[in-house]
């Protein structure tokens, strides 16, 4: 991996004026495990107005001494270089912010504030290593490790105790037991950080190829009962003769499927909260223990976590109907059409594939091996049949009202003859549903006799019939059902 040539330049012109530069932080640590970089971070030793100074075409706003250049780079991650002068931070007394922000004397000093080790590397624009806190080393050890001491670190950015979190569940590295213990100790101090924050890191976790080890991680380092304690809940909580798994890691195990699926966030979230109310309902124990109406309650339950997480309104709504609607009944000949016609008209038809996905995950949480069986597939085939328009003279530009106006007729079997007629040359040739065309046909049939315009009438409907067919069988082999 090399740094790209746009990056390259910021540190090259910087080092012409006399300062230093480096790329530090996540793009040197990306670089070093051959990834490619996101985006990229320069420290410099140069204050904000002399970097202005270098790049006339920069901004700076903010009190953290980053400036932003602009390089004229084609991607996206490359058109603007943040360039931070090296600093030091003092005391958080809130746990979020530094009280203030100060200038450092050295690059080494800059890395000393940094949250683990291998985010304090940093590399010139030839590639060369400084690495003081030794974060080589457990790059290959693969082991996240604080800066210095990490009660100190934590103490700094709470939200520090969740991103080593996250750090590990998405490179498959372990946290380092000091800096575990740390975390365990100091857990509550997370109620400092805000929720927005909170569920940005949540988020992430979440969206990791490995996101159930995720939350286990969060659960086990007394992080979880600071951001989802329902879920906690669930533990130790056993279930009915349906599961082989208590509530939690059900919901686990869920989420670990939704996410071996690469499926969408909402889908996870919902995949992980599905059975969140399971606990507070339960009646009985042992395999005929009960749980009646936890997706109703667990709708709620979603609803308000994830308001408390300050999730977006329709996202709420979304993932909330989701879990409200996971557990629908459904037998091949048993449930008929209108009641799938119900189902996609409450939970809305650019829904129904995500909830398919929570009801597989869901499948796969209790321990069976199927995650899609045949009534799965069928219904499947069912939702597009529902979903898809009929053929029918509704979809004429024109309607049985201009038939009568045109012809000067009242209702009548004749009415009913010339849209089936004119429906057959729209599904022989789309184009001709135009107005225009079908007024003057309308015309041309109304001169038709009734024995005529009947025989036209039945040899349209046994073409519509046979198109319904063909399209009925191909949609069954799409999904492979009989």
């Amino acid at each position: 991996m090399k740094i790209p040539a746009q990056v390259k330049e910021v540190i090259n012109k910087l080092q012409k004026s006399d300062f230093e530069a480096y790329v530090v932080g996540g793009c040197v640590r990306d670089l070093l495990r051959g990834v490619e970089p996101g985006d990229w971070d320069v420290a410099t030793s140069a204050k904000p107005e002399e970097i202005q100074k270098v790049f006339p075409k920069s901004f700076y706003s903010n009190q953290f001494f980053t400036v932003t250049v602009q390089t004229g780079g084609t991607k996206a991650q490359l058109k603007e270089v943040e360039v931070t002068t090296f600093r030091k931070e003092a005391k958080y007394t809130d746990k979020r912010h530094p009280d203030k922000v100060e200038f450092a004397n050295s690059l080494k000093e800059d890395l000393a504030r940094r949250d683990f080790t291998i985010n304090a590397i940093a590399a010139d624009s030839k590639l060369e290593i400084t690495d003081p806190f030794s974060g080589q080393k457990d790059l290959k050890s693969k082991v996240i490790r604080s800066v210095g001491n990490p009660q100190d670190r934590f103490n700094e950015d709470a939200l520090r105790m969740m991103r080593a979190v996250r750090l590990a569940t998405a490179l498959g590295f372990a946290i380092e037991p000091k800096t575990a213990d740390a975390i365990k100790k100091n857990s509550p101090w997370l109620q400092a950080i805000s929720k927005e924050r909170i569920r940005d890191e949540f988020v992430k976790i979440v969206m990791t190829e490995k996101a159930a080890e995720g939350v286990e991680l969060l659960r086990e380092l007394g992080l979880l009962r600071y951001i989802v304690p329902e879920l906690e809940e669930g533990y130790g909580v056993g279930q009915n003769k349906h599961h082989i798994y208590d509530c939690y890691h059900h919901n686990l195990y869920a989420l670990k499927y939704a996410a071996q699926q690469n499926f969408s966030r909402d889908v996870r979230l919902a995949s992980l909260l599905h059975d969140i109310a399971k606990p507070r309902v339960k009646k009985g124990e042992g395999p005929d223990s009960t749980f009646y109406n936890h997706e109703v309650v667990g709708a709620k339950m979603t609803a308000q976590i994830l308001s408390r997480l300050r999730f977006a309104k329709k996202d709420i709504e979304k993932i909330a109907k989701l879990v409200r609607y996971h557990l629908f009944y459904y037998n091949v000949g048993e449930v008929g059409t209108s009641s799938v016609r119900r189902l996609v008209r409450q939970v809305s038809p650019e829904n129904m594939e995500e909830l398919l996905q929570v009801r597989q995950a869901d499948r796969i949480g209790s321990g069976v091996p199927k995650a899609e069986p045949y009534k799965l597939r069928h219904l499947k085939y069912l939702i597009e049949k529902v979903s898809k328009d009929p053929i029918s003279p509704k979809m004429l530009k024109v309607s049985g009202n201009d038939v009568m106006k045109v012809l000067k007729i009242g209702q009548g079997p004749r009415v009913g003859q010339v849209l089936d007629v004119l429906l057959g040359y729209v599904l022989e040739d789309p184009k001709k549903n135009k107005r225009d065309f079908l007024e003057k046909e309308i015309e041309k049939l109304g001169k038709l006799s009734d024995e005529k315009l009947k025989k036209l009438s039945e040899i349209s409907r046994k073409e519509r019939e046979k198109l319904e067919t063909k399209r009925d069988k191909m949609t069954k082999k799409k999904y492979w059902v009989t």
